[in-house]
């Protein structure tokens, strides 16, 4: 069978069949915004990017145990180009996947998944409550203090770093500005 390259409507309704969190969905929206930015810096393909940012975590939700090993047969059966799924599964690398990031795209992923949710967290901290007025030196503040957002793999998003040649501190204002296109969809708005 043929592979159909998907419409971003389509990516969006698969999510929301396998996720009725909405946290998840917020942090799928974030990821596809962030996803999107990137792409412009680095005048990529836009809806491509956007299309695996917002499924990269389709099956977590339902599967969790088999996170970045479900969603292969979810998008394989639905016929999904190869590259896409390929890049949804690095992801998880060293985490739940064995497939490593190598294209830059599948990199940017990589990288910018654990480091929304320390950014979301920490927007929410602010007295605003909003990514709008989040700064690097905010995210770098909460970043040294490891009972903050224990969750987020610091470790990641320093390799993805690295993997991207890119220092920290621009991964950082990077991503923010990604989230800010986005604030109110992703519950950032906060007070402002």
């Amino acid at each position: 069978m043929k592979e159909m390259t998907p419409t971003r409507e389509e990516a969006f309704t698969i999510l929301k069949e396998y996720n009725k969190n909405e946290a998840l969905i917020r942090h799928a929206l974030a990821v596809e915004a962030v996803m999107v930015h990137f792409a412009e810096l680095f005048e990529e393909d836009k809806e491509k990017w956007a299309i695996i940012g917002l499924v990269h975590d389709l099956d977590y939700e339902m599967y969790p145990e088999e996170h970045c090993k479900r969603v292969e047969e979810i998008l394989t059966e639905r016929n999904w180009p190869k590259d896409y799924i390929r890049a949804i599964v690095s992801h998880g690398w060293k985490i739940c996947s064995d497939v490593e990031p190598i294209e830059r795209m599948e990199k940017v992923l990589y990288t910018i998944d654990e480091l929304t949710g320390l950014i979301a967290a920490t927007a929410l901290m602010r007295p605003s409550r909003s990514i709008l007025d989040t700064e690097i030196k905010s995210v770098k503040k909460k970043w040294k203090q490891k009972g903050f957002a224990a969750g987020v793999n610091r470790e990641v998003i320093e390799e993805g770093a690295s993997m991207l040649g890119l220092e920290l501190n621009t991964i950082i204002e990077e991503t923010i500005k990604g989230m800010q296109k986005v604030a109110e969809n992703i519950g950032l708005k906060g007070d402002l």
